[in-house]
């Protein structure tokens, strides 16, 4: 039994319209075209969803399908919405993915705009979900791009979802899955990696020649404020967001007087402006993976979130000069 199905539909959590809420990574679907796709699939589909007997949890991308999949073991399927090498930010729901979402036992998501079709869905089919960030320590975009309010139009209550990045913050995430679940003992067990995943970055980090990581987008704080690092991004918290001139220069400018010899880009999105911004200044480039989502060929190679973030760990150390 998941704790969250005795919730009634109308107190659900996901069932609230947070108006205060930025969706910064592009317009919804409208409201009405997904009510017709929940009416169309209605009349498509029986009950159910689910195989040899076990319910489906659907989660929203990788890091939330991961955790799942950890904590519920074979207790139940683990549909992830967000296919292998898709940014989620840029993912378009179809018909049957709001089916998905409609007849999930329980839906995992992070709110606040990070993916707000999903969001959308979620309130149109009345769906029994979980808004991961609710009561969790947050940081606002304006921290995560280092900018006041006032500047270039960085809205200081839009929330930075990317938590999964310190290890303890997920931790957090993995405990709510698991009482959702009720499987904390399990959780309880991936926790106990997820620490010591910690201190593997606190021991590794500890003694460098730089703090500074160049970034291709605002990804990194949540590692960034764990691990006593500043993120210099390009972009902000939209991969897919172009600087204007100026700012592509502003980043040049202070990338040139940090002294910083690595760039970074990220696997899912063009490294066009972090190879432009290495250029400018003579760094080198490499991966910060910034775990939104795994290719296909790294989950055939059984690439998880320990193994990336690991690979995370020795490119930050190799790039700071870390002893």
């Amino acid at each position: 039994m998941y704790a969250a199905a005795s919730i009634a539909p109308g107190n659900h959590p996901a069932a609230q319209n947070d108006s205060g809420s930025h969706n910064w990574y592009g317009a919804n679907m409208p409201k009405t075209g997904i009510a017709l796709i929940v009416t169309s699939v209605a009349l498509l589909s029986g009950c159910g969803g689910s195989s040899e007997g076990r319910e489906t949890v659907v989660a929203a991308f990788y890091p939330l399908a991961f955790a799942a999949e950890r904590v519920a073991g074979d207790t139940v399927d683990v549909r992830n919405l967000t296919p292998p090498g898709v940014e989620p930010h840029d993912v378009e729901l179809s018909g049957r993915d709001i089916q998905a979402v409609s007849e999930a036992a329980l839906v995992l998501y992070l709110g606040r705009g990070f993916q707000p079709a999903l969001e959308d869905a979620v309130q149109s089919t009345g769906a029994t979900a979980v808004d991961l960030l609710e009561g969790l320590d947050l940081l606002s975009a304006a921290v995560a791009a280092r900018e006041s309010e006032d500047e270039n139009g960085v809205d200081a209550s839009t929330i930075d979802p990317h938590l999964w990045l310190d290890p303890t913050r997920y931790a957090a995430v993995v405990e709510r899955i698991g009482s959702e679940l009720g499987r904390e003992t399990q959780a309880q067990e991936l926790i106990a990696e997820l620490n010591a995943l910690d201190e593997e970055f606190l021991a590794g980090l500890t003694d460098c020649e730089r703090r500074e990581v160049v970034t291709s987008h605002a990804a990194f704080a949540y590692l960034a404020d764990r691990y006593d690092l500043e993120q210099v991004a390009i972009t902000g918290l939209s991969p897919g967001a172009e600087p204007t001139p100026g700012e592509l220069e502003r980043v040049v400018s202070e990338v040139r007087e940090r002294g910083a010899t690595t760039v970074f880009f990220e696997t899912l999105v063009s490294p066009r402006l972090a190879r432009t911004v290495a250029r400018e200044v003579g760094a080198a480039t490499a991966v910060l993976n910034p775990l939104e989502g795994l290719s296909q060929e790294e989950l055939d190679e059984g690439a998880d979130y320990f193994s990336v973030m690991r690979d995370n760990l020795a490119a930050l150390r190799d790039a700071l000069g870390c002893r």
